[in-house]
């Protein structure tokens, strides 16, 4: 990994936290703290009015609504991520996590045939940090790459982050083309000269020999709940509490509802969340992959088909509850890898989930850190590398709590059988961090 300049690091905060969503009796909670004073905010004014006009809602819909309703969502008018926000990811911890990334999409480009041209399409780019530690390791290696036209497909919903993004992305030295009508709706060329488009779908993306990255995206999609009951299953919806009129609270619906078919008949756990948008992403990029080449590289917090009820919120880096104040705290679920491997339908081969520590150390994590710290007797600077390698790896913070999963064209593992739905750890495999990164 020598061959990578060593950049700043950027400072460090205090990242989600992961705690277990608790039952207590007939209703849900997204953690043992005391809810705060109940804020009529406008999303809650327009959920309670939806819910007198049509009944209760599914959770699916309320993290819908909350999160992405085009006049009141929290991802349309919030900056949430950092320091001043409520949550942080990886690469605003530490510069390496994407660098190691980058090398990752380089060593499949490189193990698939060294293609002439590639789309790298990222789902969700938060603040575009991640893109832009990736970017500069293509840069630094452009050695390799000279010959390759490559080109960035963005698929965001916000117009808020889509423009922090073209911000860090291209610094606005070429002025952004915008057409609100159109399925591309922003376009514009990276500081580095590498053309970036923006998309609100997948659906709107070429069709093109592409490498995919979805960071921190899954988690963020709605989710079903589910409850087993002496009656069978039963989904948990939203209603507004009878004792008080201003206040939401879960229950259970009365009878069977249509999103019941998404259980598998052999579910042993007595709840179940599950995420019918997740798989309908997972079947287009399979279907993409099988069809045109290239990869997937997916990043979540999650589980392999045992966790049960992980809804939960965050805001300003701490739990909340998530029926409090919607509108103005992020509302995630932990990512079910065991659906996702099984909504690929066999279109691809999957690898993993394998931990993020181990992902890391299979792509260097330990010598680019030593790289870095050899280049520089900056104290604070060394600190900060040090506990940014600290948030990454140790199993207590995010070491075992992130989750890597790839999807790949079967070839690409001359043979290999790696598409067991129920396989919870990777054979051996030729593909960088479910393996020991070796270049080819």
């Amino acid at each position: 990994m020598s061959f990578l300049a060593a950049a700043g690091a950027r400072r460090l905060c205090a990242m989600r936290a992961v705690l277990p969503c608790l039952w207590r009796g007939k209703y849900f909670s997204s953690g043992d703290e005391p809810a705060e004073n109940n804020s009529v905010t406008p999303m809650l004014r327009h959920l309670i009015y939806k819910i007198k006009s049509t009944g209760p809602i599914t959770v699916a819909e309320y993290m819908k609504e909350v999160l992405t309703n085009p006049a009141k969502g929290y991802y349309m008018k919030h900056d949430m991520l950092g320091e001043e926000g409520d949550f942080i990811t990886s690469p605003e911890i530490s510069q390496m996590f994407g660098e190691l990334l980058g090398i990752w999409f380089i060593s499949e480009w490189i193990a698939a045939g060294k293609n002439a041209a590639f789309q790298l399409v990222e789902l969700g780019p938060g603040k575009g940090t991640l893109l832009e530690d990736i970017l500069r390791v293509f840069s630094q290696l452009g050695s390799l790459l000279k010959n390759c036209d490559i080109s960035l497909h963005l698929v965001e919903v916000s117009q808020k982050l889509s423009e922090i993004q073209a911000l860090t992305l291209t610094e606005e030295k070429v002025p952004l083309e915008r057409n609100a009508e159109s399925p591309v709706y922003m376009k514009g060329v990276t500081k580095s000269g590498i053309p970036v488009s923006w998309y609100r779908d997948l659906q709107d993306v070429p069709k093109e020999y592409s490498f995919y990255l979805a960071h921190e995206f899954f988690d963020v999609l709605p989710v079903h709940k589910f409850q087993k009951t002496p009656h069978g299953w039963r989904e948990v919806l939203v209603d507004i509490d009878p004792q008080v009129s201003d206040k939401l609270r879960f229950v259970l619906a009365p009878c069977a509802t249509p999103a019941e078919t998404f259980i598998q008949d052999d579910e042993t756990r007595d709840h179940v969340e599950v995420c019918p948008e997740a798989g309908a992403v997972i079947q287009e990029l399979s279907q993409r992959i099988s069809l045109t080449g290239g990869a997937a590289l997916i990043a979540d917090y999650g589980h392999d088909g045992t966790k049960t009820d992980t809804f939960r919120g965050f805001r300003g880096h701490r739990l909340h509850d998530v029926l409090t104040a919607p509108g103005t705290a992020d509302l995630t679920a932990d990512v079910d890898f065991s659906y996702l491997r099984r909504m690929s339908q066999g279109k691809v081969a999957s690898l993993g989930p394998v931990e993020q520590q181990t992902f890391l150390r299979n792509m260097g994590i330990d010598v680019r850190l030593k790289i870095l710290l050899d280049k520089t007797d900056e104290p604070s600077l060394r600190q900060q590398l040090l506990q940014g390698y600290n948030m990454l790896m140790n199993p207590m913070k995010m070491g075992e709590r992130f989750n890597f999963l790839a999807l790949v064209p079967h070839q690409r593992l001359h043979g290999r059988n790696q598409t067991n739905a129920r396989q919870s750890k990777p054979s051996p495999s030729p593909v960088a961090g479910f393996g020991e990164l070796a270049w080819q």
